[in-house]
């Protein structure tokens, strides 16, 4: 084991989230730079609108949003229009910038769960400028084994001899892992960076015991695996770095200069918003304050 990153739970107004990357000290396993654990939430009927994501803005990146429970409706600025829910995948490549909302209208009609992953994937420096676009991946789309207590699905990449059909721009692994009390999972030998996500349940690795909320990061060219000692479920990710990134808001690039020009063209109104959602807006926050001298 190389490192064991805590949640950092917080409110967005309506629900919580945990916060897994970044973090001081890991910026990123493999290309994954943003790790958020939703939920797991109850929603009464009648939630107010402040609750859903409003329309934002990205670019260098591609969102992955993955859900265990409940359903959220996606709109963006290419023009999609696309509910998801359990065991789907949308996958937005925001390349030289894209705007979308998540908006969770069936909660609000009729109340109910929400509980999932959303991940930001860099793109490679090659592809940071490529032109937006979508993707949703039914449920059955997506390969899974079962066995020895343990069933899997593989959400992007490749990995145990599976291929997902969701296009990546490098190669990784993102796997949804079902965990009996007892069942015990290798990790995939490569690629370099490699880590396991504990949603619900308990699971032992490295020699240690990890609970709900953890991101185990495995150190590279060693054996990890997982083994439950309870009925646990487990996300596991990992791929090869892309180098250094730098991420402001939700802005992700290899050039300082390209974020301050994202900032500048979201805050000037040149970004389009989506076609289906174009009444409101997140306005951009302030920048942080600089850091403090360490003499003060």
């Amino acid at each position: 084991m190389e490192q064991v990153i805590e949640q950092r739970r917080r409110s967005l107004g309506g629900f919580e989230v945990g916060r897994v990357l970044p973090v001081v000290g890991r910026r990123h396993v493999g290309p994954f730079v943003f790790f958020d654990h939703m939920g797991p939430v109850d929603f009464p009927p009648g939630i107010p609108r402040e609750v859903d994501v409003r329309p934002h803005p990205h670019i260098g990146l591609a969102t992955v949003s993955y859900l265990f429970a409940g359903e959220m409706t996606h709109r963006d600025s290419v023009g999609s229009e696309q509910a998801i829910r359990p065991g789907e995948v949308n996958w937005m490549t925001a390349g030289r910038g894209i705007t979308h909302s998540e908006r969770f209208e069936r909660a609000r009609a009729e109340g109910g769960p929400m509980h999932g992953i959303q991940t930001w994937v860099a793109l490679p420096e090659a592809d940071e400028e490529c032109a937006p676009s979508f993707a949703h991946y039914d449920a059955g789309a997506l390969p899974e084994f079962d066995e020895g207590g343990v069933r899997a699905r593989l959400i992007a990449g490749q990995a145990y001899g599976l291929c997902s059909p969701v296009r990546t721009h490098s190669p990784l692994f993102y796997l949804h892992v079902e965990l009996q009390a007892g069942a015990r999972l290798a990790l995939p030998a490569e690629p370099t960076e490699r880590a396991a996500y504990v949603v619900r349940g308990t699971v032992e690795a490295g020699g240690g015991r990890h609970e709900a909320g953890r991101l185990l990061v495995f150190a590279p060219g060693r054996p990890a695996a997982i083994a439950a000692t309870t009925a646990a479920c487990v996300m596991l990710l990992g791929g090869e770095p892309l180098g250094p990134r730098f991420i402001q808001w939700n802005f992700v690039s290899s050039r300082r200069e390209r974020i301050e020009q994202a900032k500048a063209d979201w805050r000037a109104g040149r970004m389009k918003l989506p076609d289906l959602d174009d009444r409101e807006f997140i306005p951009l926050p302030d920048d942080p304050p600089p850091a403090p001298n360490p003499m003060s």
